[in-house]
């Protein structure tokens, strides 16, 4: 996603910060002042959202060897090691944590927990205006020392978080079967440059799309969500919803990986999937590696138990999983998590918070919504040595250099 930032979010972006004062459950600016103070003990961070902040030259040879790949993001690994570096623990546990954006004060939380992002629903749509919504994109933004990155799922069809609302001035974005069903690829390029539109008029910088699950039975739990196709036509899609979405500024995001098959919702239950490993290669994969060559920012795996892989753990807190993206499908972006507020992995992470047990697995960002709990156990396991300071030194790193290359700060 390394295109120009696009006009109309430059001019909101700096129309609208004087629309900061508006309050609404979504997000309070009531945070700014606190995070105003913040911000000004390090001036080597634009907070303003949005630009290019001051940093001292780098030398390649300062990143450890282990780190250093060609991955999407690398020409920022050199700029994002150096800002890491200068980042306190309390800083580097929260850049990990992707939260659910609260119903209040959400400012205020950001600032408190300088958030690497926040994940937005229904609820902060609904209500708000235009207008509001993105003074509360920017008070979100503008109230943590790294800027934030704010998702949201616009799939389409039955989740539409922001187009089922008339106020935004779109009509609800159909599911992507009927869509290819109506028109082919071109018409999923149209309808992802439609989404891509509106999520920058919001300020909102990725969306949690495309659905790369294989879904051709409608009892499926995916079924609805999915494409509905063979592998390689849902390849296909994937592809260009990722290279539409990327020219425009707009983070795609893979998931549910491995795939859900014809699995049950991991909202409410545990889906243990005991495929043959051929049949996640031969099918479920495809899409997957699809979006990778396309060049997809982020990957989000599902709590699915991949029992030909790891029959102990889901596939979000699975290390032998995430080697799996990493090794066999060569994915160098952002891997994150499901929602680990969902009950499908409380009984598999014993004493531990799902979110330690995450980080160690390989996932960049943790998604939760029980993030007072979940950032003093990440805090406490890298002061106790339970997370090592490489893994999560290598996961900030990553997601500062995804942030500098889609120009976020």
């Amino acid at each position: 996603m390394k295109g120009p930032l696009t006009n109309m979010k430059k001019i909101l972006s700096i129309t609208l910060i004087l629309a900061m004062a508006i309050s609404f459950c979504s997000c309070s600016n009531g945070g700014s002042s606190s995070a105003t103070d913040k911000n000004s003990t390090d001036s080597t961070v634009s907070t303003a959202g949005k630009g290019t902040p001051t940093q001292a030259p780098t030398d390649p040879s300062i990143i450890p060897v282990q780190w250093q790949d060609n991955g999407i993001f690398s020409e920022y690994y050199e700029k994002a090691y150096t800002l890491m570096k200068t980042m306190t623990t309390e800083e580097k546990v929260g850049q990990v944590f992707y939260a659910n954006c609260p119903t209040t004060d959400a400012a205020e939380i950001a600032a408190q927990y300088q958030f690497g992002g926040y994940v937005l629903f229904g609820r902060d749509f609904e209500n708000f205006s235009m207008d509001e919504v993105i003074a509360n994109s920017i008070a979100c933004k503008n109230a943590t020392r790294i800027p934030m990155t704010l998702s949201v799922d616009e799939e389409g069809g039955t989740v539409t978080r922001i187009s089922r609302y008339s106020q935004f001035g779109v009509d609800q974005f159909l599911s992507p079967r009927e869509i290819f069903a109506n028109g082919g690829l071109e018409s999923i390029a149209a309808d992802t440059q439609a989404k891509s539109n509106l999520l920058n008029t919001l300020n909102i910088d990725n969306n949690l799309a495309p659905v790369c699950d294989i879904s051709t039975d409608p009892n499926d739990f995916i079924y609805d969500r999915a494409l509905g196709e063979t592998p390689e036509k849902t390849g296909e899609f994937v592809a260009t919803v990722v290279r539409v979405s990327q020219e425009n500024n707009i983070a795609a995001t893979l998931k549910h990986f491995p795939g859900y098959g014809n699995n049950v919702d991991t909202h409410t239950g545990v889906a243990v999937d005991n495929r043959p490993y051929s049949q996640f290669e031969g099918e479920d994969f495809i899409p997957f590696k699809a979006g990778i060559d396309a060049g997809a920012d982020c990957l989000l795996v599902s709590h699915n138990i991949m029992t030909c892989v790891d029959g102990k753990y889901p596939a979000s807190l699975s290390a032998d999983v995430h080697k799996i993206i990493r090794d066999k499908l060569g994915f160098t972006g952002i891997i994150m998590t499901d929602d680990c507020s969902m009950e499908a992995i409380l009984d598999y992470v014993g004493d531990y918070d799902p979110a330690v047990i995450a980080l160690n697995a390989g996932n960049d960002m943790v998604i939760t919504g029980e993030y007072t709990t979940s950032y003093p156990a990440v805090l406490k396991a890298v002061n106790d040595g339970t997370i090592s300071q490489d893994t999560i030194d290598h996961a900030v790193m990553r997601i500062l250099a995804w942030k500098y290359a889609n120009a976020l700060m």
